[in-house]
């Protein structure tokens, strides 16, 4: 039908042709080109959540004995046993205190120094002793096994046990310390509000190496100082650094779950998919 067809009378009205507009112009589409098959679509990049835990953590790596952190630095955390301080005579504490003061004297790089007090699981220490009862055939040292195993046990009930780690953080950063040490200060509040915004720094061979034999040094210099204190200390190790950030960071749960051998941990990967997955839920129509 052409639209001179459509001039008629409804109710003594005429009724005007309708208009031929013409079609819009469309821009050329460049087609991709087909071999062996249809083109492949490019897929969608990867979400990625700037506000995740990860992104807050400034830790990037432990190996070799060494904490890598985000911006490049590295850290050496070394274990210390105490000393019992109030048992010693005047002149011994006199003695600790002047090699201390030489100690502090004798640094040239910064330190940290930490107290961790923590929650003690005593359930396996009383399922040792309930097993050592039960093999036990003195009635007499039974009976005083059972008593002291309730009284430990109504002891954990009513009071948390805590245990005492000393530790000392020795850093290190590759463009200096003094000028390390004042940006992390003056961009103290931005790390903790904006964690999303850290970049990590790439580390090359020979920089890693250097780093590790000033550690290695500094490692040592602390060791010596503390020996004579009378303090014994050691470095720890890639597990035993492992174990101290998952206690730090999973305090309730590592009393509950201690870690184990990271050599004989196994488990499943889990990957993010790319593009997102379909959510049928939304699809459906609500009246």
């Amino acid at each position: 039908m052409q639209p001179e067809d459509l001039q008629s009378t409804t109710a003594g009205t005429p009724v005007q042709p309708l208009p031929i507009l013409p079609r819009p112009a469309q821009a050329p589409t460049a087609e991709a080109p087909q071999v062996g098959g249809p083109a492949l679509e490019t897929p969608p990049a990867p979400l990625i959540n700037k506000n995740s835990t990860q992104n807050s953590l400034l830790v990037s790596e432990i190996r070799d004995n060494l904490v890598i952190m985000n911006d490049g630095s590295m850290r050496a955390v070394i274990t210390c046993r105490s000393i019992n301080f109030d048992l010693m005579s005047p002149q011994e504490r006199e003695s600790v205190e002047y090699a201390y003061q030489n100690f502090l004297n004798s640094l040239y790089f910064p330190l940290q120094i930490l107290i961790r007090s923590q929650k003690v699981d005593i359930g396996p220490y009383l399922d040792r002793l309930t097993k050592i009862r039960r093999d036990e055939d003195n009635m007499l040292l039974g009976v005083l096994m059972d008593d002291y195993i309730n009284f430990i046990d109504a002891i954990s009930r009513e009071t948390n046990i805590m245990d005492k780690d000393f530790y000392i953080t020795v850093p290190y950063y590759p463009s200096g310390d003094l000028t390390s040490v004042s940006n992390a200060s003056r961009n103290l509040i931005i790390n903790l509000f904006a964690p999303q915004t850290q970049q990590r720094v790439r580390i090359d061979e020979a920089t890693y190496a250097k780093s590790k034999d000033e550690l290695r040094n500094r490692v040592q210099t602390v060791v010596n100082g503390l020996l004579q204190l009378g303090v014994h200390s050691t470095q720890l190790s890639t597990k035993e650094l492992g174990s101290l950030y998952y206690n730090v960071y999973n305090p309730d749960v590592a009393v509950r779950e201690p870690l184990g051998d990271f050599e004989n941990l196994s488990g499943v990967a889990t990957t993010k998919g790319q593009g997102q997955a379909s959510q049928s839920y939304l699809d459906r129509e609500t009246f």
